[in-house]
């Protein structure tokens, strides 16, 4: 029964030792079609629990092992936020974690919940899923628990951002005709416009799915966070999927672009054509754009 796994180098949050809070079996209050993990019947409570106790010995052996690890990111074969020791968890963790960050990647299902807050609010970082801002895609695609509603979600992330100072990450996965409609979009910026998260990550499928679903390619991503307000923070996650050529841009055009939507040099670099880039790297020079940082990103904007 492996805990802790790692580490792991990260681009965002540097070497990440990560703690499985289920590492016997698959137990979530969803069953996400995108899930790498085997189809499941959705619970709201863990039926196989282990212990902090186990849970420490095993992290103070990995520290012991790890002397340079930067982030302890807490997940679990489903659900993280079902451990129900989280929150004293926590404590033990936060009393021996010195300068290392703690990270949780959750589907946000039970936000609402005063006791998962609680919990979430002793972490560094706190990373939350939502695939959906309407009760049928929530349905269709994550396929959350009967006692799961969409409303308490957005309200729970709602009330728990009011009181978080720290950095709150959106993960926002898009399945190909499933949740990448006009409308279903429309409702999560219209949503977000008001939670203003410290980042928006947008990816898609890039491991094998449980069901059948199919990913768009960066192109179609591209396009989708172009439908968010400007103001929202997009990051696009996934880049393997390229299948048009970098296009040329004219500096008015790079402006124009920039104005829109902030692009990181990964963007840049699938975007843009050698000649664009050079011409990037020129209104850099003249202060026409500006680099400005957001939670581990370098992000290109319009100054």
């Amino acid at each position: 029964m492996n805990i802790i796994f790692g580490p792991i180098n990260s681009r965002r949050f540097g070497k990440s030792l990560g703690i499985d809070l289920s590492p016997s079996k698959k137990q979530c209050n969803f069953d996400c079609l995108y899930c790498e993990l085997a189809p499941a019947q959705t619970i709201d409570a863990y039926e196989d629990v282990i212990s902090v106790e186990e849970i420490m010995r095993a992290l103070n052996a990995s520290l012991g092992e790890h002397q340079d690890i930067d982030v302890l990111t807490i997940t679990a074969n489903g659900e993280p936020t079902l451990y129900p020791y989280l929150s004293e968890l926590m404590d033990q963790i936060n009393q021996v974690k010195g300068d290392i960050k703690t990270l949780i990647l959750s589907n946000a299902g039970n936000i609402n919940e005063p006791s998962t807050q609680e919990a979430l609010e002793k972490f560094d970082t706190v990373k939350l899923s939502l695939d959906c801002a309407s009760k049928r895609c929530l349905k269709r695609l994550d396929r959350a628990n009967k006692s799961i509603e969409i409303e308490n979600i957005k309200a729970g992330m709602l009330s728990f951002k009011a009181k978080f100072t720290k950095p709150l990450i959106i993960e926002i996965l898009i399945v190909k005709g499933v949740n990448d409609g006009v409308e279903e979009i429309k409702e999560l910026n219209e949503y977000l416009r008001i939670l203003k998260p410290t980042r928006i990550d947008i990816g898609t499928i890039d491991r094998p799915p449980a069901y059948y679903v199919e990913p768009l390619n960066y192109e179609a991503l591209r396009n989708i966070s172009l439908l968010f307000d400007a103001s929202l923070p997009i990051y696009i996650t996934t880049r393997k999927i390229v299948t048009g050529e970098p296009s040329s841009y004219g500096e008015e055009a790079i402006l124009q672009t920039l104005e829109k939507r902030p692009l990181t040099l990964a963007d840049i670099e699938v975007l843009f054509d050698k000649e664009s880039q050079e011409r990037l790297e020129g209104l850099l020079k003249t202060e026409a754009i500006r680099i400005e940082h957001s939670s581990g990103h370098a992000f290109f904007v319009k100054a």
